[in-house]
């Protein structure tokens, strides 16, 4: 492994965007140290486990092999999980030295099964995890471990749970993509292209903000330029708090309100000046609601569910509802845009999802949106194997959330008998699991609807182990048939009148590396009316 200062050369433009000269001769100098200080503890662990002390040391334990440093993260962040996904296949389990501590990353199901629910306990977010996240995310599900994180899965699995949510959501979803179904007829009429991962973008914060905030905020409408800018602004936000992990100057650049965290801080303004406008606006409308007998009050959005039930200060508030945002928006949107995408590349698993669409719901009439999403019942849904066996491959090989990481909380041998140390980083990775082939096969990078199906043409699930897109063990997702319910409304609506190609075959398609796999600059797709049968 080889360190130079060829490195500074290699790195990404965006590091050091927004620097004056002087703070960028300061950045590299830092790096220089950095660089120097990591090949040191490389000579310095390699003379450990390979001299006579460290042999004796090292003899009841024994580390995972080093892929790299996260020097290299930060040169391949363009395609950071391109690279993972090639160090998972040659070690399945492996580290990447860095100057404060050892990053494991792992996918092979047997530990992802210990660290997710046989030792669960020990390994949770960790003070490293939380102090990256916490500017965006708060105190917020997915940032917490602990009475916080039991509190809010208490809560949220209250909720997620109830009729009431389930009905009004599934409202929700048919009556927003009729909206975008409208969008699209007039793209197909014009003969024009859309960028069909900006709609979904638009239209799933349109659904989650009326299911989590009861506000009609109509992005895709356009009629909403606060809403666009939140969304821009989470975007990024979203992005640069990713780049924190394998950018070592953040903190500094924090203090100093430079670069990237001058941006962040920025985007996460935008973020809480939103939010905390529209928690103040809920907190007066359900007070003015409980002062005037003549007006009636609905619970039925999250916020207000969670009003009702704790007395929870604002700030709290926007931390948990802002985790449901990231939950039930980016996750939801990307993994539709990914669909979309797959199919314009098989386009005969397009054709043969339509005409599943067409058999569920036994309906010739192609022209009336409204009536056919309303008319689109559970029992339908559920009687559509294959389109719910081309979303879960979509989400095998394009999982949401592409990588999670983890904090060991104390030393701990995985089952693979590997070592790792208290305070080590232990990250699975949904994204590389889905191409390896000692899981799914030689055909593992195929994209196969098929594998998910039982000779009878019946869905067969596979262990969460092996799909990790939902987590699994005591943090997997509960919004899981939440997120299925609205990516089948949305398919079943939109395949049923529409049929997708992508507007330039050529042109490549690639994700933006942040904590969900957004598609970098979108997805340009030709639309076309599909005629009645």
């Amino acid at each position: 492994m080889q360190f130079s200062h060829s490195l500074i050369n290699k790195m990404p433009l965006n590091m050091i965007a927004g620097l004056e000269p002087l703070q960028i001769s300061i950045a590299v100098a830092l790096l220089s140290v950095a660089v120097i200080s990591a090949a040191l503890l490389r000579f310095l662990v390699g003379k450990l486990q390979g001299g006579e002390d460290g042999r004796k040391k090292t003899a009841a334990k024994k580390y995972h092999p080093v892929g790299g440093t996260v020097f290299h993260q930060l040169i391949n962040f363009h395609r950071l999980h391109h690279y993972m996904t090639d160090l998972a296949g040659k070690y399945r389990t492996y580290r990447l030295i860095s100057p404060f501590r050892n990053e494991i990353y792992t996918s092979d199901p047997v530990n992802v099964e210990y660290i997710l629910k046989t030792n669960f306990d020990n390994y949770g977010k960790g003070g490293h995890n939380y102090t990256i996240l916490k500017d965006l995310l708060g105190d917020g599900i997915f940032a917490v471990d602990g009475i916080k994180w039991k509190e809010q899965r208490k809560l949220s699995s209250h909720e997620f749970s109830t009729r009431v949510l389930r009905d009004f959501s599934s409202v929700i979803f048919r009556r927003n993509v009729v909206k975008l179904a409208n969008i699209l007829s007039k793209v197909a009429d014009f003969k024009n292209t859309v960028d069909i991962h900006d709609l979904f973008m638009k239209s799933t914060l349109d659904s989650i903000f009326r299911v989590a905030f009861g506000v009609e905020l109509d992005s895709m409408c356009g009629s909403s330029e606060e809403g666009a800018k939140f969304n821009a602004a989470f975007d990024d936000a979203s992005a640069m708090t990713l780049w924190r992990y394998v950018d070592i100057f953040w903190k500094l650049k924090k203090a100093l309100n430079i670069g990237s965290e001058a941006k962040l801080k920025k985007s996460i303004q935008i973020v809480n000046d939103f939010v905390f406008k529209l928690i103040q606006s809920k907190i007066e409308q359900m007070h003015n609601a409980r002062d005037d007998s003549s007006l009636s009050w609905k619970k039925e959005d999250i916020l207000s569910r969670f009003l009702q039930l704790t007395e929870t200060e604002p700030k709290y508030l926007r931390d948990i509802i802002l985790n449901f945002v990231i939950a039930g928006k980016d996750t939801t949107a990307v993994t539709l845009a990914w669909f979309i995408y797959m199919l314009c590349k098989h386009p005969l698993v397009q054709e043969k999802i339509v005409q599943e669409i067409q058999e569920a719901t036994k309906t010739a009439d192609a022209r009336n949106f409204a009536h056919f999403a309303a008319n689109l019942r559970e029992e339908a849904l559920e009687n559509m194997p294959y389109l719910h066996a081309a979303l879960t491959e979509t989400l095998r090989l394009y999982p949401a959330v592409p990588v999670d990481a983890k904090i060991s909380f104390s030393d701990d041998t995985l089952p693979d008998g590997f070592s790792v140390k208290k305070g080590d980083m232990v990250a699975y990775q949904p994204y590389a699991m889905g191409r390896m082939r000692f899981i799914w096969g030689d055909d593992a990078e195929e994209f196969k609807p098929e594998r998910w199906l039982d000779e009878n043409g019946c869905f067969r699930p596979e262990s969460p182990f092996k799909l990790t897109a939902f987590q699994a063990g005591p943090r997997i997702c509960l919004g899981k048939e939440f997120a299925y319910r609205q990516m089948k409304i949305f398919s079943a609506v939109l395949l049923r009148f529409f049929g997708f190609k992508l507007a330039d075959e050529r042109k490549a398609v690639n994700y933006r590396t942040m904590i969900n796999l957004h598609i970098d600059g979108g997805l340009q797709v030709r639309v076309f009316h599909r005629l009645s049968d």
